[in-house]
């Protein structure tokens, strides 16, 4: 008898033992994170305690729903632009899109390590070296004497004729440096990181050149601008392109008298510091300008006529320096090509220089234009 009470005592515990296991492992599936240890803990030692519990239940977070297929009509594939065309070796002459005008900080944003700014107004030279003009001069950089150079700009007219008013194109203004750009803030620091140059031709050099073909058409002057970027994407060649760009030009209208290649210069210091050209005119900070005149060096510089061209930079200098004393610099006589075998009228100027803001660069071409236009016998007020 005493076995048997013994064996009944055996199996009931065992039946609660198993019944307690159950309901810890009923528990454990209910309960999320960790408080299954807890919970867990408490159901072993006082059942009831737990029970009496408030028992969170399991929320199942909603799968993302299968994407079915759509009643809609496949999205058009878009049709190449004109932009993406193949393009001929040879530039055509094209619609000039005008830059609209882009307001600029009022002041430089922080920059680490940033460079200094100096600005300098440039004067005319004299003396060996240098032909002086009624108004401006011209620097003799070349082998030839100065007596030469004088002889070649003293010569009353100009090697062309412009016709005002005219149907036909007379001048034409384009860039080989077309992203070339200036400053934009007025600050006299510049970021070092700054390449300056861009694609925005509301910033760049083609900025500068519409303001001077707006002067030029306002005077009764016929004038194209180009605002091809000839050194983008690769500078290497942009000379080849943009000669390219002036010959469809000639072509198509033969009647174009000038051809003006407008550039900004890029000038520093020995320590880094970068140099604006600058001069005040009717009270504005204005970008100094100065035109450069190839010569032909009798072997790798072919320019037979660069005494005519020569001739042109002379007068409009001396126009320029008349009408807006300072806006100069002297004109650089040098042994460079710059594609002025095309025409006798065929120039290159710099419109201040990389430190420059846009706002004094265009103004300064505003000002060199309106002499230009002058010079050729326009309507300027």
């Amino acid at each position: 008898m005493a076995l048997v009470r013994r064996c009944l005592a055996v199996l009931l515990c065992t039946v609660m033992l198993a019944g307690g296991t159950a309901l810890t492992l009923a528990a454990v599936a209910c309960l999320p994170g960790r408080a299954w240890l807890v919970r867990g803990a408490m159901l072993c030692q006082d059942p009831a305690a737990a029970v009496s519990l408030d028992w969170p239940v399991p929320v199942e977070k909603p799968r993302p729903a299968t994407p079915q297929p759509s009643a809609a009509a496949p999205a058009a594939v878009p049709e190449p632009s004109a932009a993406s065309e193949p393009q001929s070796d040879t530039a055509q002459p094209s619609a000039t899109p005008a830059p609209s005008a882009t307001p600029l900080p009022s002041a430089a944003p922080d920059i680490e390590n940033p460079g200094r700014i100096r600005a300098e107004q440039y004067g005319q030279g004299s003396g060996t070296g240098y032909i002086t003009l009624g108004a401006g001069s011209v620097h003799n950089l070349t082998q030839n004497s100065d007596a030469d150079l004088r002889a070649a700009v003293t010569t009353p007219s100009l090697p062309f004729d412009v016709e005002i008013n005219s149907s036909e194109p007379q001048v034409l203004i384009l860039h080989t440096h077309a992203t070339e750009t200036y400053q934009t803030w007025p600050d006299l620091v510049y970021d070092p990181a700054f390449t300056a140059r861009t694609l925005n031709t509301e910033l760049n050099m083609c900025a500068v050149g519409e303001k001077m073909a707006q002067v030029l058409n306002a005077a009764g002057i016929n004038t194209l601008h180009d605002t091809t970027l000839h050194d983008s994407p690769s500078y290497t060649e942009s000379y080849d392109r943009s000669y390219a760009t002036t010959q469809a030009y000639l072509e198509k209208y033969p009647s174009i008298k000038v051809v003006l290649d407008v550039h900004r210069d890029a000038i520093e210091d020995a320590d880094g510091t970068r140099v604006k050209p600058l001069c005040t005119v009717n009270g504005e900070d204005t970008a100094q300008v100065m035109i450069i005149a190839g010569c032909d060096n009798g072997s790798s510089i072919s320019l037979p006529n660069w005494r005519l061209n020569l001739r042109f930079a002379a007068a409009w200098e001396q126009a320029m320096e008349s009408r807006t004393p300072g806006l100069t610099r002297p004109v650089m006589c040098a042994y460079r090509y710059y594609n002025q075998d095309l025409t006798t009228g065929s120039l290159l100027i710099e419109i201040g220089g990389h430190a420059n803001t846009v706002t004094e660069a265009v103004r300064g071409g505003q000002y060199a234009a309106e002499a230009l236009a002058v010079l050729l016998g326009g309507h300027v007020d």
